[in-house]
């Protein structure tokens, strides 16, 4: 493909992604590998071109474009060279007219902005958007971060992450065969964060509510040694059937699914209600601490959305409530750097349940910083995803 022709192909795909978003489709990635199916000739330094274009763009425009080429041509108005293939020539993209109309440029719209946690200043913008690194969580079931270390001399370690080894963005690290024989995970270091801060033991009867893939569910697993009952519970049936697999591959052998009806969680945790010594609530949310990952979450977030995950965090948070064992704990997590899905949720919820308390001093040192009855962490401090938690206990 001729360098201009690779970016008609990106605003083509860019179209596609604008309008998922608009519509709540498919994420970007999927939509991506979906186009270069259908662009067979594509050798891989086209592929890889495309998709520095296709991100590029996104990264720049701070919602949902009018069209893929308004994108593109919003990212060429920062680089002359990317601009001079707007030449017309054949499979390009036409010349560009007089005051044609460009995508708006930013982190995120206005409005969105002001919703963010005031911790998240505006000299933490920036890294919002950056690229992440690739997180690596050793399984103790199987392996430890020395093992890490000498399969991939190339990392670091993670900073108040015993098992997390940090590696450069979209190093190919699941192609390892330690991978395939279970010794590690990719997790981000908030996730591993969160997870440790259930302060999970052996013997203990552990739910994960909001289960999904169970990426926290096996980190639960692996810190506890394989030494837990965990149900992993979830309300989409494609997510949760990943789990059992991903299980078998980490030698996780106490982790029993349940595949709960949206509107009768309560009743499908009958048998489990006050039993839990530990609960962890990763509730559905904005995904707004993602944005380096999955920066077209930017595009999807509307008022109606942000409406509907506040109510599922209440109801769930409320439900994982009832499950908590006396003398035990509830972790409520978010991925999300907005103030209503973290401390402002988290008051409504103490506020509704009296003689409940908030702990502290449950992260590493120098990880999260306090927000309102939790911690929220960020990319420019933390050097992991935006994460809001807070870890509850009921009254005595």
């Amino acid at each position: 493909m001729t360098p201009a022709a690779r970016i008609q192909a990106a605003i083509e795909i860019l179209d596609a992604i604008a309008a998922a978003a608009r519509e709540g489709g498919a994420p970007a990635d999927a939509i991506f590998a979906e186009a270069m199916r259908a662009r067979r000739y594509a050798g891989s330094k086209d592929r890889r071109a495309i998709r520095a274009h296709v991100y590029d763009a996104i990264r720049t425009v701070r919602s949902a474009p009018a069209s893929g080429r308004a994108a593109m041509l919003a990212l060429a108005d920062a680089q002359p060279a990317l601009a001079a293939l707007f030449d017309g020539s054949p499979y390009g993209p036409a010349l560009v007219a007089a005051d044609e109309p460009r995508a708006e440029t930013g982190l995120a719209a206005p409005a969105l902005v002001d919703l963010f946690d005031p911790l998240v200043g505006k000299d933490e913008q920036e890294a919002m958007l950056a690229r992440a690194s690739l997180d690596l969580r050793a399984n103790r079931i199987r392996a430890g971060r020395d093992d890490l270390a000498a399969l991939f001399p190339e990392g670091e370690a993670i900073a108040g992450a015993p098992d997390g080894w940090r590696l450069p963005p979209e190093t190919a690290a699941v192609q390892h065969p330690a991978y395939a024989e279970g010794r590690f995970e990719v997790q981000d270091a908030a996730s591993q964060y969160a997870s440790a801060a259930l302060d999970a033991a052996p013997g203990q009867a552990i739910v994960d509510l909001c289960a999904g893939g169970g990426g926290k569910t096996l980190a639960i697993a692996s810190l506890t040694g394989d030494g837990a009952d965990i149900l992993a519970c979830d309300t989409n049936r494609a997510r949760l059937q990943q789990l059992a697999p991903r299980a078998d591959r980490a030698g996780a052998t106490r982790i029993e699914t349940r595949l709960l009806d949206p509107g009768q969680e309560s009743a499908m945790l009958a048998d489990w209600q006050g039993r839990a010594a530990r609960v962890f609530v990763d509730a559905p949310c904005s995904g707004s601490g993602t944005w380096r990952r999955s920066p077209e979450l930017r595009w999807r977030l509307t008022p109606a959305r942000l409406e509907r995950h506040l109510a599922d965090q209440a109801k769930l948070i409320d439900i994982g409530a009832d499950l908590v064992a006396p003398g035990g704990k509830l972790l409520y997590a978010v991925c999300s750097i907005i103030a209503r899905e973290g401390r402002a949720q988290v008051d409504d919820f103490l506020n509704r349940h009296p003689g409940w308390t908030a702990d502290a001093g449950y992260l590493p040192a120098g990880i999260g910083r306090a927000a309102g009855a939790g911690f929220l962490l960020t990319p420019a401090h933390d050097g992991c995803d935006g994460f809001f938690l807070a870890r509850l206990t009921p009254p005595c």
